[in-house]
């Protein structure tokens, strides 16, 4: 793992130029993928800004849904609700309507995280799913290709939450989160399974991100109360895609468009 992190963020006008910078990046790293391994494998959240990138990418009005390599492609979930897949709070029910309904993969192609089963026993499902997927070996982690996040306006990050067990955890894959400020428990991958992945980046939008982006990059460590500071992948590169408004408390882009920090360990 890196000693210092670089940090490169982007920042768009809106929330749509976002998601239309978010889906063009996410086809170029998949097109990367697959050019050099033959298939890419994606972790993904849920949320507004990967909604609106997910539309995108179904939507044949624009050139990503040609683009994406999608029968090379492996889905995967970054952490999930304790529902039923057809539950408006599914994060998998949101990505199917929005993205899987509209594209060409097979089902064994996806993988969900179950949650209307007992949360214990969904993280302890997923853990396996990712062993026989990624055919690990004892303590082996699964390399992502991608992962995809989001930030919460309380420094959350997949669903590590602030003050919550799963920040502590270190040797599992996949575990059960209980998160007594929303008064529910989560299924969510563990940091150092994220962090392992070659390529992870943020998608943040809104004026209500705006100080806590600025407390997670600059400010200083506290992953207990701010759990986005734990992602810092082990290449060192971490890349944010902005919108104006939660940028608003960041050094300004420079001259190449984007915003470049440094943290040390």
């Amino acid at each position: 793992m890196s000693s210092k992190l670089h940090i490169t963020y982007v920042v768009e006008p809106d929330p749509a130029a976002l998601a239309m910078h978010a889906a063009l990046h996410l086809v170029e790293l998949a097109e990367e993928a697959v050019a050099a391994r033959g298939r890419v494998r994606i972790a993904v959240s849920g949320g507004s800004t990967p909604k609106a990138t997910f539309a995108l990418l179904a939507d044949p009005a624009h050139p990503f849904l040609s683009r994406m390599p999608w029968s090379a492609l492996e889905l995967f979930f970054v952490d999930e609700r304790t529902v039923p897949p057809d539950h408006p709070d599914s994060n998998y029910r949101m990505t199917k309507e929005t993205l899987l309904d509209k594209v060409s993969m097979r089902p064994d192609q996806i993988h969900r995280m179950k949650g209307e089963l007992e949360p214990e026993v969904a993280a302890a499902q997923y853990e396996f799913e990712l062993r026989r997927a990624f055919r690990l070996e004892g303590a082996e982690a699964p390399r992502f290709d991608i992962v995809t996040l989001g930030m919460g306006d309380d420094g959350h990050t997949a669903s590590l939450f602030p003050h919550t067990a799963a920040i502590d955890e270190m040797g599992r894959l996949v575990v059960a989160n209980q998160v007594p400020q929303k008064d529910t428990w989560r299924i969510t991958l563990t940091w150092p399974v994220i962090n392992h992945a070659r390529e992870v980046f943020f998608l943040i939008g809104g004026a209500d991100k705006a100080d806590r982006l600025k407390e997670v990059l600059l400010g200083p460590k506290d992953v207990e109360r701010l759990p986005s500071q734990l992602i810092w992948p082990a290449s060192g590169i971490l890349t944010l895609i902005l919108d104006k408004a939660a940028a608003a408390q960041l050094p300004p882009p420079g001259s190449d468009g984007k915003g470049h920090l440094e943290r040390s360990r």
